[in-house]
């Protein structure tokens, strides 16, 4: 990961936010809004996500449409752009729905074997899974895509964003004819993970509830059930 990291070198604000973790760790309280928060904001980017997937089935029946009726018209359709933009909110639908499947219980897992643990060796497992797997994936994913983000933005490799305000004029075009700037949507990669990082942060919270006993504070009843699945 680097030096940079090491303890010995760690910036304020990272000593400022293991002072407040330690903290928040003996207030039960203070951990139970932060899950309430984040779960929130996992319930409305799930709302966004489902409006955007009928948005996606709307602008791919255009472009079905104009593909067939292009050579009965005088003037051309913008199918290259259509085109663009329904795999652009496809893509942007996952991103901001995969900390909602997360929060759900949706990701793959072998069902009927799962369910007949108990509700703390599910807690147990998912716990030490999250806490040494997934969540550690996602730091490190975000800390990939942070310039990765701002590269396909516009900003150089030397770090010195382009002069000028006419930044989008530097973003990367779709092969696609005519197709649009990815610039956007391949920057909304780092927020997918942002989004899917909290969620992560918010199961390790519940289940660590559930570990202690504290089974109200879990919000367990808050979750609507998923059915039996094998994966």
């Amino acid at each position: 990961m680097g030096t940079s990291y090491l303890i010995g070198r760690m910036r304020w604000w990272m000593w400022v936010a293991n002072i407040i973790g330690i903290v928040m760790c003996v207030r039960y309280t203070w951990l139970h809004r932060l899950r309430i928060a984040i779960e929130a904001v996992s319930r409305l980017s799930r709302q966004i996500a489902w409006r955007l997937s009928w948005l996606v089935f709307f602008i791919s029946l255009f472009n079905v449409i104009t593909r067939y009726g292009n050579d009965y018209v005088s003037q051309d359709i913008l199918i290259g752009e259509f085109s663009s933009l329904a795999w652009m909110v496809f893509g942007l639908t996952f991103l901001l729905g995969v900390n909602y499947g997360v929060m759900v219980g949706v990701n793959p897992r072998v069902d009927f074997w799962w369910t007949h643990f108990d509700e703390k060796r599910k807690a147990w497992l998912d716990f030490v899974l999250h806490i040494t797997l997934l969540f550690p994936f996602t730091i490190m994913s975000i800390r990939i895509l942070w310039g990765y983000a701002g590269i396909s933005l516009g900003r150089k490799r030397s770090g010195v964003w382009p002069s000028g305000w006419k930044v989008w004029e530097t973003w990367e075009q779709s092969t696609d004819a005519g197709g649009l700037p990815v610039g956007p949507i391949k920057a909304m990669i780092l927020v997918g993970f942002i989004l899917w990082a909290s969620q992560v942060v918010a199961q390790v919270i519940k289940e660590g509830f559930i570990l202690i006993d504290k089974r109200e504070l879990a919000g367990l009843d808050e979750v609507p059930e998923i059915e039996l699945r094998v994966e």
